[in-house]
């Protein structure tokens, strides 16, 4: 979680850099993560928007109004948590330009390491700033909504790709500019033509469900599980129904019950959670598929070469086997 970006956003607010938004504003949040403090007196509406699914939750949680995507316009006021993924946070910016009400607010901060100076610069360039605030390792900036140029420039440069000529992704998806290593390693050692129901954990913008789809005839069902919303909205468009009609799931694999049981999980699991690495999250999704398996079904999943995943591997199946390795990836096949 963005814990120091989240203070330096409202910081501008305490310091009385800025004066705080009427009790009758409208406010909208975008990139909102759990854990957010709000200064005394900050009592406009908050319309929150957040498309990771474990963060959805936790807002949601506190009683706020949050969605997976903007949704009205018009608002007095924007805020902008900027991430490490440039294209993301462009875009973001553009759209808080659009949604918000002419010559309305718009908040931007994030933490110095994730290249906020230059997203900076960046927008001053196209809608020029009216100040700037350091603090708590982050930056904070903010300025007027002064038509829609910016965000038309800002859109421009951060379009949707298309990946091999057939996939369609979007800055701030993982590996949203090309086919992860990973995934193509996996892809190479699934046995020819899977069959019966199979579900596809941590799915993306569905390379691998759209590949599984095309090479198994004999499927009877294809369901895809990711956190992500805007990939699996993107994988609605990648995936397309062959032997089987694909299901997607908008779902937290670690803390949301997956009801279907299947004869095959494929699976490319994340394993960081912002810079630092958190082996626990694969763990985590090896026991997820391993509950949802039938008696004798099996996992294939891909991992980087320094995880250690064997033991969870050996707790949660009846047998496991490494299957392939390169220079950065291993692949495992499991057993339930």
């Amino acid at each position: 979680m963005a814990a120091e970006p989240l203070k330096t956003l409202f910081y501008p607010f305490e310091a009385e850099a800025l004066p705080l938004p009427r009790k009758d504003a409208r406010v909208l949040f975008l990139g909102a993560e759990p854990g957010f403090r709000l200064p005394d007196g900050f009592d406009a509406a908050l319309h929150l928007v957040q498309g990771f699914r474990p963060h959805f939750r936790a807002l949601q949680a506190t009683g706020y109004t949050v969605t997976p995507r903007a949704e009205g316009s018009a608002f007095d006021a924007t805020l902008v948590l900027a991430g490490r993924h440039r294209g993301q946070n462009e875009l973001r910016i553009g759209e808080a330009i659009e949604r918000v009400a002419p010559g309305g607010l718009i908040v931007v901060a994030g933490g110095k390491d994730d290249g906020i100076d230059s997203l900076r610069k960046r927008i001053d360039a196209l809608a020029p700033l009216e100040a700037h605030m350091p603090k708590h390792h982050g930056v904070a900036f903010w300025f007027r909504q002064a038509g829609m140029d910016a965000a038309r420039t800002l859109r421009a440069a951060n379009h949707d790709l298309v990946v091999e000529g057939r996939f369609r992704t979007a800055p701030g998806m993982f590996s949203f500019d090309r086919v992860d290593a990973g995934s193509k390693l996996l892809l190479e050692t699934l046995p020819e033509g899977l069959a019966g129901n199979v579900a596809d954990f941590c799915a993306g913008w569905g390379y691998l469900a759209a590949e599984v789809s095309e090479r198994s005839p004999d499927l009877s069902g294809l369901d895809l599980y990711e956190a992500d919303f805007e990939a699996l909205e993107a994988a609605k468009i990648n995936v397309r129904a062959a032997a089987a009609e694909p299901r997607f799931f908008w779902t937290d694999l670690l803390t949301e019950t997956v009801e279907r049981r299947y004869d095959a999980v494929v699976m490319n699991p994340p394993f960081h959670s912002g810079r630092a690495a958190e082996p626990g999250i694969g763990a985590g999704m090896i026991r997820a598929a391993s509950k949802a398996l039938k008696p004798g079904g099996r996992l294939f999943m891909v991992a980087n070469r320094q995880l250690p995943y064997e033991q969870v591997l050996a707790g949660a199946f009846a047998s496991h086997a490494e299957v392939a390795r390169d220079g950065m990836f291993k692949v495992f096949s499991a057993r339930r």
